[in-house]
């Protein structure tokens, strides 16, 4: 009877700790777990990453709750995603229930802070495990690697941005003018006595002009006018009088003076645009009405007609507007000719003080030598200090030179002395370098009409992962940042392109080639550019050994020559 029992007994204990076995929830495969991106990739400052993972069938224990947590760990740091928790059937709760018998899938999204040593790193889930109050140990799983830090260059590449420049205003030749008016009485065109004093003190300016040394007469105008009142026939002939009595006055004071001049003359009969400026400006009563009948008829006898018609203030037009028409002006137009390049580099080195700041701020443009340009910058600082430009300017030779903490201190100051588009632009690059992409949007909001903004946008909107709009913003700039940008955007022809004509190519500019040969699989590209970019900056070779750009060659014996 006891050898009866013992054996179905024995059959049921077997079943039943297979059973409990099973819900013990062992080891996943890497195989139930796929991620997106296959290997991850820093944009903007961030590791994203999408999981998309599956519980087998006949795995989830009913009351089991299971924490999952990814985890990029490299050596020496780990930094841990955001976690996701799911149920069993027989668990109340509100997370994702699964299935024991189908099993079930699931989808997390998660994010890094990029830090360097995650050049060099591998993506795993862990478990926190529980059934009731016991606790179960689900080893983690491997399910990615390394980091692609390629757009993490855009701190090396800034190097090559053109910061905003403090232009100068210079002009070699300054067009300007000098006017006067002879004035008639109303129906006469004869040059009065009185007037005859106006046209000698303009004739006194016109040979002040003429002997001056830096100066060059261009012409004279005569624009001669009768008063809207009156036809069109008097007015006509009363001009044309008006015009011709003051040239003859005007050249032979030009030939007593021996002066050779152009006299261009012209003549409108009735001066209808003076009398709607005058008018505008006047405080007449009425005034609005004057201009709405100006601006109701263009035929000028209904207009003279309904302008009387307003008997209230057609007497003060006739005394206070009209007689300022009865006129021939004079204009005097010529030029002022600036400093030759040779006076104002000889000055600039010499005697500053006797150049202004727009010739000061050109003399700089005058040579490539840049001590010399950060001389004169210097000097006009001292001469001119009240001048944001010369301070902005020598920032940007300090950025051109890999000083960022010199240049950032010309910026402030020269903000200081102006909240100028140029400055806080260039300020927005200077947080860049900084990883201060706050400060760097606030800064560019500010630089609006910067002919440079587009560029630092570009590098702005990599710095944001906006890799399509970065291109767009670049446009033709052929920088290390725009080349970098059409690289992460995938656009490589365009890349190609721009790191050709690159004018002063550089350590990075080979780099960017070699990973742009890599990923165009381009081996000769990358052994080539890669030597290059070695040869100039030796760290680089440390960086290229755990770029992931180049896994495909990390066992070519041509790289790791390279390499080492």
């Amino acid at each position: 009877m006891t050898k009866r029992l013992y054996l179905p007994f024995l059959m049921a204990m077997v079943v039943a700790l297979m059973t409990s076995c099973s819900k013990k929830m062992g080891e996943l495969s890497s195989d139930y777990f796929t991620v997106t991106p296959q290997v991850l990739e820093a944009v903007g400052g961030k590791v994203p990453a999408t999981i998309n993972g599956k519980f087998p069938e006949k795995y989830f224990n009913k009351k089991a709750v299971v924490e999952v947590t990814p985890v990029l760990k490299w050596n020496g740091g780990e930094a841990k995603g955001q976690s996701a928790v799911f149920q069993g059937e027989k668990v109340e709760g509100n997370d994702q229930t699964i299935s024991y018998k189908m099993g079930g899938s699931y989808t997390m999204k998660t994010s890094f802070d990029y830090v360097p040593e995650m050049a060099k790193s591998e993506l795993y889930l862990e478990f926190k495990a529980t059934v009731g109050k016991k606790t179960i140990t689900i080893p983690a799983v491997k399910v990615a690697d390394g980091v692609i830090s390629t757009s993490e260059m855009l701190e090396q590449t800034l190097g090559s941005a053109n910061p905003a420049n403090g232009d100068d205003a210079f002009q070699r030749i300054i067009k300007e003018k000098h006017d006067a008016n002879i004035m008639f009485l109303i129906q006469q065109a004869n040059v009065r006595a009185s007037e005859l004093k106006t046209a000698k003190a303009f004739g006194e300016e016109v040979k002040n002009i003429d002997e001056a040394a830096n100066k060059k007469i261009s012409n004279i105008e005569i624009s001669a006018y009768a008063s809207p009142d009156g036809g069109v026939g008097l007015n006509s002939k009363l001009a044309e009088n008006r015009q011709d009595n003051t040239a003859k006055i005007i050249n032979r004071d030009l030939k007593k003076a021996k002066i050779d001049a152009a006299v261009d003359t012209k003549y409108t009969a009735q001066d209808w645009e003076g009398f709607q400026e005058l008018v505008s400006k006047s405080n007449i009563q009425d005034k609005e009405l004057i201009l709405r009948v100006l601006s109701m008829y263009q035929d000028p006898e209904q207009r003279e007609q309904e302008i009387k018609n307003i008997s209230s203030v057609y007497k003060t037009l006739a005394d206070e507007i009209l007689p300022q028409l009865r006129r021939s002006r004079l204009t005097l137009n010529y030029e002022i000719i600036g400093k030759s390049d040779e006076e104002i580099a000889k000055l600039a080195d010499s005697d500053a003080k006797q150049l202004n700041i727009e010739e000061l701020l050109y003399a700089t443009t005058l040579t490539q030598d840049v001590a010399k340009q950060e001389a004169i910058f210097t000097k006009a600082t001292q001469i001119y200090p009240n001048d944001f430009r010369a301070y902005n300017n020598l920032g940007k030779l300090a950025y051109q030179a890999g000083n960022l903490d010199k240049a950032e201190s010309y910026f402030k100051k020269a903000l200081s002395i102006k909240n100028a588009p140029e400055v806080n632009m260039n300020l927005g690059l200077i947080a860049l370098t900084k990883g201060d992409r706050t400060a760097a949007e606030s800064y560019m909001s500010k630089a609006s009409g910067s002919k440079e903004l587009n560029e630092a946008l570009g590098n702005l909107y990599i710095a944001q992962g906006q890799y399509d709009r970065a291109v767009n913003a670049f446009g033709n700039t052929k920088t290390n940042s725009a080349a970098l940008a059409q690289i992460l955007a995938k656009d490589y022809n365009k890349a190609k392109n721009t790191l050709a004509a690159i004018e002063k190519a550089d350590a990075y500019t080979d780099y960017l080639t070699a990973v742009l040969g890599a990923r165009t699989n381009n081996a000769s590209m990358v052994t080539s550019s890669l030597k290059k970019a070695i040869a100039k900056e030796p760290t680089l070779a440390k960086k290229a050994a755990s770029d992931l750009e180049f896994a495909k060659y990390f066992t070519s014996a041509d790289f790791m020559n390279i390499i080492k």
